[in-house]
């Protein structure tokens, strides 16, 4: 699923979240039955896309990090460290879970290493093409499933023009102007990692586009 469809896509399920909370649920029954009719759509839209699977390349990639974010950071007294993190389907499990499940999980080895970078001193920011009217519930998520949040950049009205590389690229820019020095930029789409302004990236799967 591409950017853009997410964005098309993000902007419904803000809508539909706005409804649920505000309209009572006619009954358990009924909720039961539309969350399990929704879960089955959503896992259908993966069918190639096996989560097991996932999980392993995406552990991969973060047994790559770790070692490295460990040594970077031995000898790193006096400097602002920071690593930089996409979310939909880096820092949380966005296409295998509904907008209705919130908050949505965390992938779990990014979440472990983004608590150990924090351990060693590292700044935790989140840069994503999400929209800004969902800063509040993003924020909230990221928290609550246990992320260390330094700062969180979403897309506001002006930032829609730009592609989403380059507006990624113009906050990392911005976040090291602030005085970090950007270790580590990690995402699952090359638009998260182009442009520069960190001194290493690390990419985690999309399967040709299958994950937003």
């Amino acid at each position: 699923m591409h950017a853009r469809n997410w964005r098309i896509r993000s902007v419904a399920g803000v809508a539909a979240l706005a409804f649920t909370m505000a309209t009572p649920v006619a009954s358990a029954a009924s909720h039961q039955t539309a969350q399990t009719a929704q879960s089955s759509r959503a896992t259908a839209q993966l069918l190639d896309v096996d989560y097991e699977t996932w999980q392993r390349d995406v552990a991969a990639v973060a047994a790559v990090a770790r070692p490295y974010i460990e040594q970077r950071t031995s000898n790193a007294s006096g400097q602002k460290l920071a690593i930089v993190l996409d979310i939909d389907n880096t820092s949380l499990e966005t296409d295998f879970h509904g907008f209705w499940k919130y908050p949505t999980p965390a992938v779990k080895p990014v979440l472990d290493l983004a608590r150990f970078a924090d351990s060693r001193g590292v700044d935790v920011f989140f840069v994503t093409a999400r929209p800004g009217i969902i800063y509040s519930l993003t924020s909230y998520n990221l928290k609550k499933v246990g992320y260390p949040v330094s700062g969180l950049y979403v897309r506001d009205l002006p930032d829609l023009f730009d592609e989403v590389s380059e507006y990624k690229t113009g906050k990392r820019a911005e976040i090291e102007a602030n005085g970090h020095t950007i270790i580590a930029n990690i995402g699952n789409k090359s638009s998260d990692l182009v442009g520069g302004h960190a001194e290493r990236t690390f990419k985690l799967p999309d399967y040709d586009g299958q994950l937003s």
